[in-house]
């Protein structure tokens, strides 16, 4: 389905995904946006074989995930107050796990959302606000415990790229002793990496760099908003007026590269399907050189 092609445009991704659910809003276009929206929370869920879907909650849009112990997990935004921010992008994550039949059962997995109250304790993700990557940790960590990943996680797996695309080497740690107007590492390294996609010629190869800066969980843009929203953290310590303002300027940008990544979430199938297609025989194998020409020379023969 186009809902699922496009949110997970490594076609050749090695964990196999959890099936999309199974209700005629999947080929609706609404339900289809909302579900890019939050590809970079359903697409690691579903690699560790848990089926996601998209429901509303009191207030916000929320994944729902069943897991195999008949209780489910909620993942989404503080639903109290509303929030005016856009559906997968929100100022923090809760995920909980409850269980239908059973009211006794209910625990909080995961709590990054900011609190309203200022003489209330934060539990220690709240640092991390929206960002992805550590509610994934957080949620396979305790599934993991409690036995209840249907795939078992495999990080190896999940950091395997396919051959056309580039491994790119960590930079080494950045010298802010003085040197920093010479010492631009990770700038050399996007660097390094459209030099690549300038030389190429291949739609192919191309998409696949693309693929390192769109990929939603881990891609140069996800990683660029949390670095925007960690610098963010830093300003608002201050605690002078303008650290404040600062810090509501780096979250905007954070929200902003991820909007773009939002927007950007097909361009990955789009660059690859510029790729010519192959012609092929009634076998289904490409054709062959064909008859040698005048300019051909046959094997075994002079001209």
């Amino acid at each position: 389905m186009a809902a699922d092609q496009e949110s997970t445009p490594d076609a050749r991704r090695a964990a196999p995904l959890a099936p999309l659910p199974d209700h005629h809003n999947v080929d609706t276009p609404w339900w289809q946006e909302l579900w890019h929206r939050h590809a970079h929370i359903t697409t690691p869920l579903r690699e560790r074989g848990l089926e996601c879907d998209i429901d509303f909650g009191l207030s916000a849009y929320i994944v729902r995930v069943s897991l195999p112990d008949g209780s489910y997990l909620i993942t989404g935004p503080p639903q109290e107050p509303p929030s005016d921010r856009p559906p997968g992008s929100p100022e923090g994550w809760i995920a909980t796990r409850e269980h239908p039949d059973d009211a006794s059962l209910f625990e909080v997995l995961y709590d990054s959302a900011p609190s309203d109250d200022p003489g209330a304790p934060q539990r220690p993700e709240a640092r991390h606000g929206g960002s992805a990557q550590p509610l994934i940790e957080a949620i396979d960590h305790r599934l993991t415990q409690l036995g209840l990943l249907p795939t078992p996680s495999s990080p190896t797996a999940r950091t395997t790229v396919s051959a056309t695309e580039p491994t790119l080497r960590t930079p080494k740690p950045l010298d802010v002793s003085g040197n920093a107007d010479r010492t631009f590492v990770y700038g050399d390294v996007l660097l390094a990496l459209t030099d690549r996609l300038n030389a190429t010629e291949s739609p192919t190869d191309a998409a696949a760099l693309l693929h390192q800066i769109l990929e939603p969980t881990s891609g140069l843009l996800e990683r660029l908003g949390e670095f925007f929203e960690a610098a963010a953290e830093k300003a608002k310590e201050s605690e002078q007026d303008d650290g404040f303002d600062l810090h509501y300027d780096l979250q905007d940008a954070a929200a902003t590269l991820r909007s773009l990544g939002e927007d950007l979430h097909t361009a990955v199938d789009r660059m690859r399907a510029l790729a010519p297609a192959r012609r092929t025989t009634r076998t289904g194998l490409p054709p062959g050189p064909g008859p040698p020409t005048a300019t051909t020379a046959m094997p075994g023969r002079t001209r």
